[in-house]
């Protein structure tokens, strides 16, 4: 539980959308290479690598992975933008969703 809630204060969530959070892991870098973020909807989590949208670990319902993946696609640029934050200690931004 402890090292849960560790975890949740060092990824801000960057975007909402369709009652999906999206989180951005940034504390301990180094052991994170690929660029990813973490997509949570109803407790389910998805591990998402920013450059190809591809699934790492976990699974999300099939139309929130969907949304996910298009979701990355639009911005992968900021995506990666805020990853470069992350791995020198920045708190990344946040970015819009789907629905705004």
């Amino acid at each position: 539980m402890l090292g849960e809630i560790r975890e949740r204060t060092h990824m801000p969530t960057i975007s909402m959308f369709y009652g999906i959070l999206i989180r951005m892991f940034f504390y301990d870098t180094d052991k994170h290479n690929v660029p990813h973020v973490h997509a949570e909807f109803q407790g389910q989590v998805g591990v998402y690598s920013i450059p190809d949208g591809e699934i790492l670990a976990g699974k999300l319902p099939p139309k929130k992975h969907k949304l996910v993946v298009a979701w990355i696609a639009i911005h992968e640029d900021e995506l990666m933008a805020d990853w470069d934050l992350a791995v020198n200690g920045k708190k990344p931004f946040q970015i819009r969703g789907l629905d705004q």
